[in-house]
């Protein structure tokens, strides 16, 4: 069994709004200890005091400032892109469909500015290209196993130096970030100089704040 520690450590971890919550110290310590009391005596098998509970959670939130408050030696001197009619079209990674890579690829007009992503897993294949495409994009993937079809979507391109790739803990302040606005993500793509955001049109105009809250960040 965990102990007191173990599980409000768990718990804090485990939701991310939550997390923020407690290292920014914007909730109360007694008032979450009751909310979470519960919780806790499952995961350790026994009562636990309320007492208990608050100590674990300042320890943990006295643990974790310095390492959220430490600032990246990085500036987000960017300007921040957005795409709108995007579709997410998520697919099994089979022998047929990566010889179909090659047409998907061509379908795209570059020089106009359309968007093309292709992420591979190992079991999964994930296309983020422009709405005018999806319907081409079935069609040639007729006879492969279609897992998943997100539409709406709306990409946000971050461009860096070199120092992004060297640079840790950026992706996960970004990502951070948006969390914290309660958006959710489809897609986080990155490469040695980009980082991509794949949200849904509803969320786009927050994302976008956000995000530029951190490239004006002093």
């Amino acid at each position: 069994m965990p102990s007191v520690s173990q599980s409000v450590i768990a718990i804090i971890e485990s939701k991310p709004m939550l997390f923020e919550a407690v290292v920014q110290e914007i909730v109360s310590y007694a008032n979450l200890a009751e909310k979470i009391q519960k919780q806790v005596e499952l995961d350790i098998g026994k009562k636990a005091a309320l007492p208990a509970i608050v100590m674990a959670i300042r320890r943990y939130s006295e643990k974790q400032k310095p390492l959220i408050n430490k600032k990246i030696p990085f500036k987000f001197n960017t300007e921040i892109i957005m795409k709108s009619s995007m579709v997410d079209v998520t697919f099994v990674k089979t022998p047929s469909a990566l010889n179909k890579l090659k047409q998907i690829y061509e379908m795209v007009d570059y020089e106009k500015g359309e968007t093309l992503n292709v992420i591979q897993g190992n079991y999964e294949i994930t296309i983020v290209i422009n709405n005018k495409y999806k319907e081409r994009l079935l069609r040639l993937l007729k006879g492969e196993k279609i897992l998943n079809i997100e539409k709406d979507l709306v990409s946000l391109t971050m461009s860096f130096s070199k120092d992004f790739l060297y640079t840790p803990g950026i992706l996960a302040k970004v990502t951070r970030k948006l969390s914290w606005e309660n958006i959710n993500v489809y897609e986080n793509i990155s490469t040695m100089t980009e980082l991509i955001y794949i949200v849904n049109k509803k969320d786009a105009v927050r994302a976008y704040k956000a995000l530029m809250e951190l490239v004006e960040e002093k």
